[in-house]
């Protein structure tokens, strides 16, 4: 079946933060048009159009965009995947981009949700990471979207340099009081490539050891779920009936369509990734050319195999019958003795049909992944 979902990469940042290694380009916005001209080209090149349950505009900060040129951008998304009736539809914000015009029209061309790229609500903590917003411009953010009508989702870094467990639990605290519909947790990590990855090789900037970040990662889980939220997926809460359609149906192995710079598609078994570089992409388009870098026909086995891992990031797990069902194959043929070793390790449990991670397990899932994959 032909994917009900879609995604569109938007490079556009004001500047790259330092942990960040994403496909963007820093204060580039005079890119704008030979962007947005880039994706009418791809999206045309993919039609007809095919409806979509979700659509999610990422980046990138897409709102980095002034409305006219969102509004081109989102004309051409939705002549290339229409939404149906009560689809979701996402797009990221950077909370300084966030006002009420821009609400406005979000609301108006039928948004769904914001996803607020906030990390924290501690200015030296926000000066750490090298965001370009404070405390208050993030509140303010969550508020107007609020009011706007649409869902109000927030990410949110722990484990900064030097951050204490008291000071995660004020994020959450705050975070908690502004009731987004939608939180992320997310431990910082250093990628190769990045400035934090160098400055961490000089001792600039040194990690937190892991026990604490374990106690902030449980922490965030406890202080969520007694507030309300649903702990859906192993970095994702939400409140009830708001959980992400769009990360669902990816988790559930449904695939994507996808366009621009970076973007992955996953259709049937093929799966293709556009070349990284923006300039890259926008030349090859510009040229006649296939923006896509990389193409791989994926196996039944690689794609139940993925499934698996993918499936097991959510809390509920995997109802292994019906794995069974629509691959072909069972988890016990794929990875039984890994399986049976995390369940005698009690990172995995066994209920009935269902397999699913135990809290240990989501403390270490990230090692286990290599053994199912």
């Amino acid at each position: 079946m032909a994917p009900r979902s879609a995604y569109a990469h938007v490079p556009f940042c004001a500047h790259r933060c330092g942990y960040c290694d994403f496909t963007v380009v820093a204060d580039r916005l005079d890119l704008a048009d030979r962007y947005l001209a880039a994706v009418e080209c791809e999206t045309q090149s993919q039609l007809p159009p095919r409806e979509v349950d979700t659509l999610y505009v990422g980046g990138g900060t897409p709102t980095q965009l002034p409305i006219e040129k969102l509004d081109r951008l989102f004309d051409a998304l939705l002549a290339w995947r229409p939404l149906a009736a009560g689809g979701e539809w996402t797009v990221e914000a950077n909370p300084l981009d966030v006002t009420e015009p821009l609400v406005q029209r979000l609301a108006q061309r039928g948004v769904t949700r914001v996803s607020l790229g906030g990390q924290s609500f501690d200015d030296a903590k926000l000066r750490t990471l090298e965001r370009d917003h404070s405390a208050d411009d993030l509140r303010r953010a969550v508020t107007l979207v609020k009011e706007g009508g649409i869902d109000a989702c927030l990410d949110l870094i722990f484990a900064s340099p030097d951050e204490s467990l008291d000071a995660w639990r004020r994020d959450l605290d705050e975070a908690i009081a502004l009731t987004p519909q939608h939180v992320s947790t997310y431990g910082l990590t250093f990628e190769k490539g990045t400035t934090f990855w160098g400055r961490r090789e000089r001792s600039e900037l040194a990690e937190v050891d892991d026990s604490r970040q374990r106690a902030m990662y449980v922490g965030a889980i406890d202080a969520l779920t007694g507030a309300g939220y649903e702990h859906y997926e192993v970095s994702n809460f939400a409140r009830p009936g708001h959980r992400s359609r769009h990360n669902l149906a990816y988790w559930s192995g449904d695939g994507c369509w996808a366009v621009g710079p970076g973007a992955a598609r996953l259709v049937g078994p093929v799966r293709e990734t556009n070349h990284r570089s923006t300039f890259t992409y926008l030349r090859r388009v510009e040229t006649g050319d296939s923006p896509v870098a990389e193409r791989e026909q994926l196996t039944t086995e690689q794609l139940a195999r993925e499934a698996l891992v993918f499936g097991l990031r959510r809390i509920d797990g995997v109802d292994t019958a019906a794995f069974a069902e629509r691959y072909g194959v069972a988890v016990d043929e794929l990875a039984g003795e890994a399986v049976a070793r995390f369940v005698r390790q009690g990172a995995m449990t066994r209920q009935g049909t269902r397999l699913k991670l135990t809290r240990d397990g989501l403390l270490v899932s990230d090692a286990m992944w290599p053994d199912l994959l």
